[in-house]
């Protein structure tokens, strides 16, 4: 892989490595979102779905999501608004982060381009918060003061939110993460890149997993699971499908919007 490509300008400005968090056990309803690309309007039909099939489980519950909350799709800032704005009473949420969320920040932070976070679906997340490219180009035709406007504008509680996001769940049973890990390496010894990035290395292997791997980044018309891998991502921006997966009491459970 070439030295100057965008993953590697992504991941690269995230060092050291980004926060693993744990749980000891994995005892309450547990409801997986898979990538929601912004689209707001799904996932706030899903979260209803969620909350009407929690009614019937006991205690609280935790809502995990897998990462990629924002670019292509047409609302990218209301998702991010609506995943730092609490919960209803007896839920918590885990937001893990994706490429995506690395993306715009390594925009932010002068990593990458405006074109290069564009050819990633940037645009759509820039007008969600209000930011026209191609007027600004017309206000702002050299581009050092084009970018200084846009990073100026982004909102700071939104980018220290997506900064606190950390990089996977684990559990004693499951292990969260947005596109997988390298199956030649145990858990506490994954890089970030794989962790936001791996496809085939993971997907292709032979190699054993430790535990059950529920993740999205690569789409699929349905949720898939091959062995101990769980695949959730749908396609929410392109297919309209947004898609959760229940864990409680040994079982799994697939609802779509």
């Amino acid at each position: 892989m070439a030295a100057n490509t965008i993953r590697e300008k992504v991941t690269r400005g995230f060092s050291p490595r980004r926060r693993r968090e744990h749980l000891d056990s994995l005892d309450v309803p547990t409801y997986v979102i898979g990538d929601v690309h912004g689209r707001y309007d799904l996932l706030s039909v899903l979260e209803r779905k969620i909350f009407a099939d929690a009614a019937a489980l006991p205690g609280r519950k935790l809502i995990i999501m897998l990462g990629d909350f924002i670019d292509r799709g047409p609302a990218s800032a209301q998702v991010v608004s609506r995943l730092m704005a609490p919960l209803p009473n007896g839920f918590d949420r885990i937001c893990l982060t994706g490429n995506h969320e690395l993306a715009m920040l390594a925009y932010a932070d002068g990593e990458i381009s405006l074109d290069e976070w564009v050819a990633l679906g940037g645009e759509a997340t820039l007008k969600s918060y209000g930011v026209d490219i191609q007027a600004l180009r017309q206000q702002y035709p050299r581009q050092k003061k084009l970018d200084t406007f846009i990073r100026t504008w982004l909102p700071d509680d939104h980018l220290n939110f997506l900064r606190r996001l950390p990089i996977l769940l684990d559990t004693p049973q499951v292990l969260f993460v947005h596109a997988g890990i390298d199956p030649e390496r145990p858990i506490e010894a994954q890089d970030d890149d794989d962790l936001v990035y791996i496809r085939s290395r993971f997907y292709d292997s032979a190699q054993p997993l430790p535990k059950l791997i529920i993740h999205g980044h690569t789409p699929v018309r349905q949720a898939e699971a091959h062995g101990l891998r769980l695949n959730i991502d749908t396609g929410a921006f392109r297919s309209g499908k947004l898609t959760a997966a229940r864990l409680w009491q040994g079982h799994i459970h697939i609802t779509s919007t």
